[in-house]
């Protein structure tokens, strides 16, 4: 008889359940959320297990690699189909989330998703943190610009070089706010240094890494927007179309139909956010600045911001992007005007 398991993980422990092929339940229990804890839970358990549910989360890749790599039929499962599923139970439980994972497993009715390759979840992790710092950054100059509104001192229009002089001349002969200006800017020079370590790196990281080499070869994409879709794309051969890529990435608009009812909405926003933001970035350059080598793509764009709107022209040229993108990496080829 045929065996099915559900994982619902957390920070310290995950609860476990495994079902038979009838849906009873044969053992449930509280492990460590700790890869040999729960490969150890599982070789105890005398049973060979058909599959085993894991939900994405922030420790489904870690623990989803070490039992893929010890033999288990570990599948991962995509968040919000797992959401959706679960919804119909009345009580919500850790105890019940992993019953509800393993009876999608034995139903079959579940979405396996991609655990990135440990390269792709480096460049990822390095990225975040560019972010971060780069956000960190930026609300700290608006900080200080804004204490010092408070005073009538207006900061105005400044350069990252500038920045620091123009605040030590508005604040000189006020102690008080020297002291405020003197800590917030000596954090300013820290964040501004790491956020500099970042952009060297990961420019080192794009030079080196052929994908996104191939990928800059795209008008308007440079860095970050290559490393970012390269690594959220890790593998181009889990698409078989690089048509799906756009809504993969959330860039499609959502379908309802019911009836008579017939309608189509905006874009689904589901999936990867930072991808959206990226490819976004790259079609309002192509489309508000003088970009060489993108000629029919901005044309084409143009003709839909003329009856649509030019917001609604970025969206479309996004998505065309992530396809034209998807195709250059599973073709090895790089960018064409034509």
């Amino acid at each position: 008889m045929n065996h099915y398991a559900g994982i619902d993980v957390s920070l310290k422990e995950s609860h476990v359940c495994v079902v038979d092929a009838s849906g009873k339940i044969i053992r449930e229990g509280k492990v460590a959320s700790e890869p040999e804890d729960l490969i150890g839970w599982f070789g105890a358990l005398g049973l060979a297990v058909t599959r085993i549910g894991l939900e994405a989360g922030p420790l489904s890749q870690w623990l989803y690699a070490a039992l893929r790599d010890a033999g288990l039929a570990i599948e991962l499962l995509e968040t919000r189909h797992v959401r959706n599923a679960l919804k119909i139970m009345p009580v919500k439980t850790d105890r019940k989330d992993a019953q509800g994972i393993a009876e999608l497993m034995r139903l079959g009715w579940f979405r396996p998703v991609h655990c990135k390759s440990m390269e792709a979840q480096e460049t990822r992790a390095i990225l975040t943190a560019r972010k971060l710092v780069q956000k960190m950054l930026h609300e700290v100059e608006m900080s200080l610009r804004g204490v010092l509104r408070g005073f009538g001192l207006k900061v105005g229009k400044t350069t990252p070089v500038t920045f620091e002089a123009r605040i030590r001349e508005l604040v000189a002969g006020h102690p008080s706010l020297e002291v405020i200006a003197q800590s917030l800017l000596a954090a300013r020079a820290v964040l501004r240094r790491e956020f500099n370590g970042f952009e060297r790196r990961l420019r080192a990281m794009a030079r080196s890494d052929r994908r996104a080499r191939l990928l800059m070869s795209v008008p308007a994409v440079g860095t970050i927007v290559s490393l970012t879709y390269a690594s959220a794309i890790d593998d181009p051969t889990r698409f078989k179309s690089s048509k799906i890529v756009g809504a993969h990435f959330g860039l499609t608009p959502k379908k309802y139909q019911s009836g008579e009812t017939d309608r189509s909405g905006r874009i689904s926003k589901i999936g990867d956010a930072s991808v959206r933001a990226a490819l976004y970035e790259s079609a309002h350059i192509m489309l508000t600045k003088p970009i060489k080598g993108c000629t029919a793509l901005k044309a084409w764009a143009m003709r839909i911001a003329k009856r649509a709107g030019m917001n609604k022209a970025k969206v479309a040229l996004a998505r065309k992007l992530a396809v034209i993108m998807h195709r250059m990496l599973a073709d090895g080829t790089t960018f064409t005007p034509a």
